[in-house]
């Protein structure tokens, strides 16, 4: 009985007592049951008496009796008792427990997916770094983020699109354009220009493919180098996202929305909704109606366009698509973005606190033999994700920069990440992985398996080690859909070590594997299925982690 099934057999207790006129009250649509720190208390405990007590007009411990009654002719109950103020705990028996082992096998990959987010379409950009440069160290933080949280919200029922947006116009592009001009001119850097070897890399791959580019007018060959630089940039950005594990469903081109009209047609829209005035020539968005610190120009007095105006166009073209909520993860530098992009969304008639969501990432830092690492080889002033790939690999990139809140600032220790212990977190949930895989071939060898679903006795797994695992393996489902919902997927991260945990010590009080001549017993059997349902959980976090599951270590 999993966690989900068990709250919905308290929910019908509850409906049953309201149907028997014992209880007058709304039946909860949903019951939270959870495991109890102390395992003495049983194996779930709810408040859900506490919670109708009120509204019913009766002590909580008499709702919670009358609740608890009906619980225990349940099959699989082994016992509800009352305690304090009027909690239930309830203890399942062994079968009852060591029947999940079945249901995760029989589900494999689908073991952890869930409805609560069924019917949501979403719409997550993360990175969107500008394409002048290689993606750097906190861009790396947003690819595993993003590309995490996304695939947690797909588990959890959600249809997500991810994106990318290029921020292809603008001052950035026109100096990144002159930068990489002077490069192949063998000219001084411009004033506020881009640096690293990777200038003078795009450089000469621009010139060699058109060799005739540098006798052409100036301005001819800027706006070559400019367009040029742009597509082999992107290209690079899209190449370094595929090899980190990262998928983006959308490229988004912020020139399009130029091209297109859709900014000059957006600021007419929010004008539509009362929100855009005219002063001193320019045009404004009245932002300071919706909490931002103060009004946003739209379009200067001399005619020219804002980033605001091509935010706004941006957010509309995301709405216009028909996603119902609209998530950017931006920078450590971005907080100043938050108020402004909820009050564009309020602007247009929106729900702020519904259809937009602004998650703000902190710093990343690297240390190498106890030293902060600052500079990289190929872009000069920053950490690129080639960097970190090549130190410490994509797997430890990606756990590591995923198991942490996105608000907390991180330390990525090379010296740790490459090493073979427990105090690297993704070595000790892929070595549990690996070990388990190692106990099936062990099996294998000795010529047996866990055998056929039928012949299963899940009765046999009643050590407290063995409990305990199945305990953990219950939560899975209830820690997908809890990193959906607080957009963390940290908790899934987290769960995984936990789960390793509770599998070593298991392995350490529990024998699979017969002893020497021993013969193959049921339990042994039972054990393996319990193995497998959690090499099968472990491997199912990996995955929403972007992260591998090694059969071999």
């Amino acid at each position: 009985m999993t966690p989900a099934e068990l709250s919905q057999a308290v929910q019908s207790a509850v409906r049953a007592a309201v149907e028997a006129g014992e209880l007058t009250v709304a039946v909860p649509e949903t019951v939270t049951v959870e495991r109890p720190k102390n395992r003495d208390h049983g194996d779930y405990a709810t408040n859900v008496a506490l919670q109708l007590a009120k509204a019913a007009g009766q002590p909580p411990r008499q709702v919670a009796e009358l609740v608890a009654a009906r619980l225990r002719t349940l099959p699989g109950v082994a016992k509800v008792d009352i305690a304090g103020p009027g909690f239930m705990n309830i203890t399942l028996d062994a079968a009852t427990q060591g029947e999940l082992a079945r249901a995760i096998v029989t589900a494999g990959a689908d073991y952890g997916r869930n409805d609560s987010f069924a019917g949501r379409r979403i719409n997550l950009e993360f990175v969107s770094a500008n394409p002048t440069g290689p993606i750097h160290i906190g861009g790396v933080r947003w690819a595993a983020l993003g590309d995490s949280l996304g695939r947690v919200l797909r588990a959890s029922g959600a249809e997500v699109t991810t994106e990318y947006y290029i921020n292809d116009a603008g001052v950035q592009i026109s100096k990144f354009g002159s930068s990489l001009l002077a490069a192949a001119n063998n000219r001084p850097v411009p004033e506020d220009g881009y640096v690293g070897e990777y200038i003078n890399d795009i450089a000469e791959s621009i010139v060699a493919v058109n060799p005739g580019i540098l006798y052409l007018p100036e301005d001819e060959q800027l706006a070559r180098f400019r367009s040029e630089g742009l597509r082999l940039m992107v290209a690079e950005i899209q190449r370094s996202m595929v090899e980190f594990g990262v998928h983006f469903d959308v490229w988004f081109s912020e020139k399009s929305l130029h091209d297109s009209g859709a900014v000059e047609k957006a600021v007419e829209r929010l004008r539509e909704q009362g929100h855009v005035f005219d002063q001193d020539g320019a045009t404004w968005l009245r932002t300071t109606d919706f909490g931002d610190d103060k009004d946003r120009v739209l379009i200067k007095a001399d005619g020219e366009t804002t980033y605001f105006a091509s935010d706004s166009a941006y957010y509309l073209s995301k709405r216009d698509r028909g996603f119902d909520v609209n998530v950017y993860m931006l920078g450590a530098d971005h907080h100043g973005y938050v108020n402004r992009l909820k009050a564009i969304a309020a602007c247009a008639g929106d729900d702020p606190n519904v259809n937009i969501e602004v998650l703000i990432g902190q710093f990343v830092k690297m240390l190498k033999d106890g030293q902060e690492v600052r500079m990289s080889k190929r872009a000069g002033n920053i950490i690129t994700i080639d960097d970190v790939v090549e130190w410490i690999g994509v797997d430890a990139a990606r756990y590591t920069l995923s198991r942490s809140p996105s608000d907390s600032t991180i330390t990525l220790d090379i010296d740790v990440l490459t090493s073979t212990s427990n105090e690297n977190h993704v070595y000790y949930v892929q070595y549990a992985h690996s070990r388990m895989c190692s106990i099936e071939r062990n099996a294998a060898g000795l010529g047996f398996d866990k055998g056929p679903a039928e012949g299963f006795k899940p009765e046999l797994l009643a050590h407290e080690a063995e409990k305990e695992l199945l305990g953990q393996l219950a939560e899975f489902p209830r820690i997908v859909a809890k990193a959906s919902e607080l957009r963390q997927p940290h908790h899934v991260a987290r769960y995984l070590e936990e789960l390793a945990g509770s599998y070593h010590r298991f392995n350490d009080k529990c024998r699979v594997l017969p002893f020497g001549d021993d013969e193959v017993t049921d339990l042994n059997r039972a054990r393996l299925w319990l193995v497998e349902a959690t090499r099968t959980v472990i491997a199912n976090g990996l995955t929403l982690l972007g992260v591998s599951a090694p059969e071999r270590m």
